[in-house]
Formats: structure tokens, sequence, C-alpha cells
């Protein structure tokens, strides 16, 4: 079985599932997809993400404000913390630093950034970060926010050794999307070769980054057997290597430790 440690099931195109998310959450199950966590990118997505949990028991939730996100009000940290008392909003994001889109001026994003770490650290749940074309300052705040003592994953990691290293001595995960297939990653299937096999995640991001062979369409949990299978080709295991790993490492991070997680290992 596996696990997708990052999705947007809201964003889904549901054209060929009849309107129905059930449908699609069916079909990924059936395309050996158990896990899925799905991930709000704005504090009033919230309540149809607690209606989604209540609908299916083998998805887990996480809400943040994406840093390219525009709000009327930026959140404070009680804002985030109240938002943590579901027994399956397991992490605290996507929060970060883009820098390539200019939706957001960079201090608000530092700012807002800073304040989901202190969120994490009072509700004592894991990460999830974005960054694009600024590691440097992602990394920089992380430490100076102490967010080893949570810990969580760069997510759609797309960074150099270097970023992935100082990330792994912070106790952080890597997660690899789509684009771990694309002709032009080389040098993210050399990080993903490299990183340590207890630290690994996959994800598929939907509806973002279809993995080839299904490139270019909107993308679904379903997909995730295509990056799964690319991983294995890079590390040179199996398949079932792959989905046994990350499925047990995406359990260690969001503290997935009932005695039904644990039947399923």
């Amino acid at each position: 079985m596996l696990a997708d440690s990052h999705c947007h099931l809201e964003g889904l195109d549901l054209t060929f599932y009849e309107g129905s998310l059930t449908r699609a959450v069916a079909v990924a199950r059936e395309n050996q997809v158990r896990y899925l966590l799905n991930v709000a990118t704005r504090l009033d997505a919230f309540p149809g993400l607690i209606s989604l949990l209540s609908q299916d028991e083998f998805i887990y939730g996480a809400i943040g404000v994406h840093p390219s996100e525009v709000v009327d009000q930026e959140p404070s940290v009680d804002d985030l913390t109240r938002l943590f008392d579901h027994p399956r909003m397991v992490a605290v994001g996507e929060t970060g630093l883009d820098y390539h889109y200019q939706f957001v001026n960079h201090e608000t994003q530092r700012e807002r950034f800073r304040r989901h770490i202190q969120a994490a650290r009072l509700v004592k749940k894991p990460l999830i970060i974005h960054t694009r074309e600024a590691s440097q300052d992602v990394l920089r705040i992380l430490k100076e926010e102490k967010a080893e003592e949570v810990g969580g994953v760069l997510h759609c990691f797309t960074e150099n050794w270097a970023v992935a290293e100082a990330a792994l001595a912070m106790g952080f995960y890597l997660s690899f999307s789509g684009i771990l297939t694309f002709k032009n990653a080389e040098a993210i299937r050399a990080v993903a070769k490299q990183a340590p096999f207890d630290r690994l995640l996959i994800e598929t991001d939907s509806p973002y980054l279809a993995p080839v062979p299904q490139r270019g369409k909107s993308n679904e949990p379903a997909y995730l057997k295509y990056i799964a299978a690319c991983l294995a080709e890079i590390r040179g295991v199996t398949l079932a290597e792959i989905a046994k790993q990350t499925t047990k490492n995406f359990q260690r991070l969001f503290l997935l430790k009932t005695s039904r997680t644990e039947a399923h290992c």
C-alpha cells in the first residue's frame, strides 16, 4: 500500500468520476493508495476539510496559509492552533516561502512562515514546507524558530543536495512528486538516490504535476504508483520495498500510531 503525503482533493478534476470525489478516492485505493494527506492552503477551507475527514478514515488533514495566498487578514498563531483538535489533523501547512511569484511581499511571507512554525511547536505537529527560489531564507527561519522540535517535510522537493542535507540535519523528510519522473529532473533524481531511505516520502500534489506517463493531464492520487515506480528504479529496489518504506515513513512522521495503522504496515 502507498501513502500520498500531499494532495489537494478539492482541486481534483472529477469529470471522469461523475463529479464524485468518493469515486476518485476509490480509484486511488484500487491503485494501492491507502493513505491520503489532504492539504488545505487557506484557513477558510477548514470546514470542508473536516467534513472530508468525517467521510473516510484513511484521509488525514493539514492546514495553513500558502506563502503565495493573498488573504484579507494574516492568521495569528491562535488562529492556527485552534484548528488542530481533530485527531486526524496531523500537520501544519503548507507553509514556507515562494519568491518566484510576487503575489505576497517577501517580508509578509517571512512573518507568516514564522507564525506557522510557532503554531506547530505549540500543537506539536510537523510542518509541511513549500520553498521556491527561497531555500536559504527557509532554512534560516526554520533554524531561528527551532522547527527541529517538530520536524516535518520539504514537500515537492526540487532543491539541491546541500539544501536536502541541511533539512535532513534538522530532522526533516523529503517528499518527491511527479517532477521526479520528468526528463530534465536528473538533479532531483540524484538527491532521491542519495537521501536516507527512512526519510523519503512520495506525493502527487494533485491536481498539479502529473507524472510521466500522465504528464499534461490533471493529476490525481491514483497516479502515485508512477512516482513510486520511478523512485524504485532510482534506488535500485522493488516497488514493494518503496511502498513499504515510504508508507512506514509517512506513519512515523505524522504520528499515525493507532492499532489500525500498525496492522497495515
